[in-house]
């Protein structure tokens, strides 16, 4: 296990700061997960507190989440005991188990982007669907700008640029394209996330 699942793992004000989120905030992730037939077979990684289990459930699909943290998976089995506590790295299922599979603002967490990426697809039945969604931390407006590197119009249009050069490279040399990483942050006050980004040495994406 890396310093960032050990931070989450037993951090139970993160939990309690999920447990407040609106549950409204999940239900574009949650539609798009729902597999395509019902009854479908769906796997929610990093799954909290359970909201979009317990959405997926509503919906009538076989709904699985696994979760680093123990004090969320606590409160996720108060809603189903499909929700499970894992090791960050391996999920604990066989190869093509689920019809959809999904991550919501987990991959800008992993140290190992590519090999948690690699997870998801191998659990992924042939023809499923994964759903991956990360902040968008290149957005033109917002409020939470908590990097410097993201600051103001100036930071925003060259990080624009930035990823319109990653996409030529990704066209032309797919293999050489990697996820770049930022010096981590500290800021005040301080926040239930802040020390999993500091572990994670980079900030999200």
């Amino acid at each position: 296990m890396g310093e960032q699942q050990s931070y989450y793992r037993e951090n139970e004000e993160y939990a309690e700061f999920l447990e407040g989120w609106d549950p409204g905030f999940y239900a574009k992730y949650a539609d798009t997960l729902c597999p395509d037939e019902p009854g479908g077979k769906a796997l929610d990684v990093g799954c909290g507190v359970g909201q979009v289990v317990q959405r997926l459930m509503d919906a009538g699909h076989e709904a699985h989440g696994v979760e680093v943290s123990e004090p969320n998976i606590e409160k996720a089995r108060r809603i189903s005991e499909r929700c499970q506590l894992y090791d960050g790295r391996t999920l604990p299922f066989g190869d093509t188990s689920f019809d959809s599979i999904g991550a919501l603002n987990v991959l800008e967490h992993v140290e190992e982007p590519e090999a948690f990426l690699a997870e998801l697809v191998r659990v992924t039945k042939p023809g499923g669907k994964v759903v991956v969604s990360s902040p968008n931390f290149f957005r033109a407006l917002g409020v939470r700008d908590y990097h410097p590197r993201m600051r103001g119009l100036g930071n925003k249009w060259r990080n624009w640029q930035r990823l319109r050069a990653k996409r030529r490279q990704m066209a032309a040399e797919p293999e050489s394209v990697r996820f770049d990483r930022m010096e981590p942050i500290r800021r005040e006050p301080f926040q239930p996330d802040d020390d999993a980004i500091v572990a994670t040495n980079g900030v999200e994406i």
